[in-house]
């Protein structure tokens, strides 16, 4: 880009297109032509807004400026330019590329009134929500852990913590690393907070960023902020992509003001955090029964093959029959991909007279399938590990196919039970664990589910 003779005053950089930038980072070269063309111009003269290189040598390597992942020397383009794959999906960042940010200054309004949900926390949610609120308050520490069984109602805890930041004209982050949850998360926050702004960003959906005060998003989405929440709230904090990944670990770190908070949501927590709490460097919010009080489902643990020849086994099709004849409604989790297109047109054989479809994580019809089922347009949903957790149904039951198999963990198949029973008035439904093996993973689910229905009082 050439020199541009244009006079700019970058106070006066009118106020939509500071909002663009407002608490963000963003490659300048996916800016519109006018705004990137007047601040490359200015460059030498920017106070407000940071122009940096994409990728910058630090300590003798070349790490990216987005996402904080080293760029071997490996990552070159024919051009001679080196690229980031970790942070790819999200545009391509090489060494010749700029990003831009603006460090959040923006005065969002004080939302005195802004929570309109009309729910009604139980005594134990409402201690748990006012010890975490009062924390923070404290500023005694700036992260907190809220570990809470599958449908204890975290998400409403969370409600009053948010509506006190928002009162003060703050900022909140709440992200989760599943498009479903957020999915599902961005209704029912929005109904909550009615009066304010509220948005939501993945890789699904493709909303135009209003500088929104209450930002619902995947946690890839928190490499597009920079120091822009006040409160960050992160759910199903142990889940994949999450867990595990320092990219996006350092994302949230990023995308919180320096003297911000940061809440963690889990009914899993992962060993770091636990260990964390038990040393007393990280607060613990426990809570170990529903909302409407009654316990977790006890998986029932059935033996068998899926197939027997060209047919599923006699065992198999015992319990769909009596399912489908009681007319329930139910999801079946399968742990690879491979396995959807043939045990659904198997199932479409023996039932057909049953709605039902299969989803995944690349299904382009993902979110209309899942509404469908919700909406109970569909009887049953075959389904993999997508939907083990964030999400609620009301009235079903889950069998889980081949239970003994490696991709799932001990934790995943807690989550796929906690599907069950989670509406108030549809709070009984049966979990199935069906496989050839009673492997150690099923073994500690079901040990760990007995041992929160104790802790829950039960």
């Amino acid at each position: 880009m050439g020199e541009i003779a244009v006079t700019f005053n970058e106070r006066e950089f009118s106020r939509e297109q500071q909002e663009l930038f407002n608490g963000r980072q963003l490659l300048l070269n996916q800016l519109p032509t006018e705004v990137s063309e007047r601040l490359w111009a200015n460059r030498q003269q920017l106070t407000y807004f940071q122009l940096l290189p994409a990728i910058q040598e630090r300590h003798g390597d070349q790490v990216c400026q987005r996402c904080g992942s080293l760029v071997p020397a490996t990552n070159r383009l024919p051009t001679g330019h080196e690229y980031c794959r970790q942070c790819l999906a999200l545009g391509r960042v090489t060494s010749a590329d700029y990003l831009v940010r603006l460090q959040q200054d923006y005065q969002y309004p004080h939302q005195s009134d802004c929570l309109t949900w009309s729910g009604q926390l139980t005594t134990a949610q409402q201690q748990v929500s006012d010890h975490i609120l009062q924390q923070f308050r404290q500023q005694k520490r700036p992260e907190q852990l809220l570990w809470a069984v599958t449908g204890a109602g975290k998400t409403e805890m969370t409600f009053p913590v948010i509506a006190a930041f928002l009162a003060q004209g703050q900022r909140v982050g709440f992200v989760s690393p599943r498009v479903d949850v957020c999915n599902e998360l961005f209704p029912r926050v929005k109904a909550a907070f009615a009066h304010c702004s509220v948005g939501l960003f993945h890789g699904q959906v493709h909303e135009q960023y209003q500088n929104e005060q209450l930002i619902i998003a995947t946690t890839h989405q928190l490499l597009r902020f920079y120091q822009a929440f006040d409160l960050l709230i992160v759910d199903e904090v142990d889940a994949f992509p999450y867990a595990g990944d320092p990219m996006l670990q350092r994302a949230v770190a990023t995308a919180v003001k320096p003297q911000g908070n940061r809440l963690y949501l889990s009914a899993t927590p992962p060993s770091q955090l636990l260990s964390a709490a038990k040393r007393k460097q990280l607060p613990l919010h426990y809570l170990a029964r529903r909302f409407h009080g009654r316990q977790l489902p006890v998986p029932e643990v059935k033996f068998g093959k899926i197939m027997v020849g060209q047919e599923f086994s006699s065992t198999l099709q015992n319990l769909l029959r009596d399912w489908v004849q009681r007319q329930r409604r139910f999801l079946i989790f399968l742990p690879e991909i491979v396995d959807l297109a043939p045990i659904a047109q198997k199932f479409k054989q023996l039932f057909p007279q049953v709605s039902m479809a299969t989803v995944y994580a690349a299904d382009e019809q993902r979110a209309t399938k899942v509404q469908n089922f919700r909406d109970e347009k569909l009887a049953v949903l075959l389904t993999t590990t997508i939907l083990e957790r964030g999400v609620t149904f009301a009235n079903i039951d889950v069998l889980i196919l081949a239970a003994d198999h490696r991709n799932y963990s001990t934790a995943s198949l807690v989550q796929i039970a906690g599907r069950v029973g989670r509406a108030a008035e549809f709070a009984n439904g049966t979990v199935v664990f069906y496989s050839e093996y009673y492997t150690l993973k099923m073994r500690r689910a079901v040990r760990m589910i007995r041992h929160l229905n104790t802790q829950g009082g039960f």
